[in-house]
């Protein structure tokens, strides 16, 4: 199976509430590499390179995310292919 590379845009309540630690949990326990890093304006960006079926999951906890976050939206698409070594939060 061929991996793809998706970029997220997650605004909302998601910095100072364990968002990109849990989305790096999550990303780990579906084998999924890449980065979540937190931006200027509040929100968070995600790029993930994984399998479709573990990206959609994935992309499921990107609206969801810990309990204590409220994310009011996810923007993503998919972007070209990108290799990364393991999950990083930046």
């Amino acid at each position: 199976m061929s991996e793809r590379t998706l970029k997220a845009i997650v605004a909302g309540r998601v910095q100072g509430v364990f968002y990109r630690a849990s989305v790096k949990q999550v990303a780990e326990q579906l084998g999924i590499s890449g980065y979540a890093k937190n931006l200027a304006n509040g929100e968070v960006e995600v790029e993930a390179t994984g399998q479709d079926l573990k990206l959609i999951k994935f992309t499921e906890f990107l609206e969801q995310g810990p309990s204590k976050a409220e994310v009011e939206k996810v923007s993503w698409d998919y972007i070209q292919t990108k290799q990364f070594n393991g999950f990083e939060v930046q």
